[in-house]
């Protein structure tokens, strides 16, 4: 059974960071690429950043270049989402998701296999 447990998020002031992790079991983790999406409340899921199996290639949205940071361990199976100059607009929960592909990560939401449950992410002005 596929799992994906994300921790990290918590409550934290603006111009602050956080670093959300998520670790997977239950599959091959390397033949994955793996991505972290958000939803803010009464709005869509959207990618916030993807990186393929090996970290070679990353995408991230618009809104959080230059301030977020995604990277993986494979010896960890692990995923993690480093937030920095964090503002109100990057209140949601975040989610992992993995995709079974070892090209470049999707942005597509539809394209990954597996979610996990989500952490919260709260950034106060």
């Amino acid at each position: 059974q596929v799992q994906l447990v994300e921790s990290g998020g918590g409550l934290v002031q603006a111009g602050g960071s956080l670093r959300l992790s998520c670790v997977a079991s239950g599959l091959t983790f390397r033949m994955y690429a793996m991505a972290w999406f958000r939803q803010a409340p009464g709005k869509e899921r959207e990618s916030v950043a993807g990186i393929s199996w090996n970290g070679g290639s990353t995408f991230y949205d618009d809104s959080v270049k230059g301030r977020f940071t995604i990277s993986r361990d494979n010896a960890k199976n692990t995923v993690y989402l480093q937030m920095n100059s964090l503002n109100p607009e990057d209140t949601a929960d975040y989610y992992c998701a993995a995709d079974l592909n070892r090209g470049p990560p999707a942005e597509a939401r539809s394209l990954y296999d597996h979610w996990g449950q989500g952490t919260r992410v709260t950034v106060s002005s």
